[in-house]
C-alpha cells in the first residue's frame, strides 16, 4: 500500500532526507519520498503493518522538524 501525507512548514532538504532515511528503515515500509515543493511525503508499506508504521513516521517526522504540521492528504 501506498499513502500520502502532507507535511505542512517542512522546508529543510536536510531534515526532509533524515526523515526519509528513518522511516525507511522501519520494518515493512518498501519507500518513503517527500517533495518539498508539494509538502507531500508518499509511504509504501506492508498493507498489515500501515497503521502503525504511519503513526510511527509521523513521530518521527515531528521529532526531527517539530514545526512541520501532519495531516493526511
Amino acid at each position: 500500500m501506498t499513502k500520502t501525507f502532507i507535511l505542512q512548514g517542512l522546508d529543510c532538504p536536510h531534515c526532509a532526507s533524515k526523515i526519509e532515511a528513518a522511516v525507511s528503515k522501519l520494518d515493512g515500509v518498501s519507500a518513503a519520498s517527500i517533495n518539498l515543493e508539494t509538502s507531500e511525503f508518499a509511504i509504501k508499506a506492508d498493507d498489515d503493518k500501515f497503521e502503525a508504521i504511519a503513526k510511527l513516521a509521523e513521530e518521527i517526522a515531528k521529532d526531527i522538524e517539530p514545526e512541520a504540521v501532519w495531516k493526511s492528504a
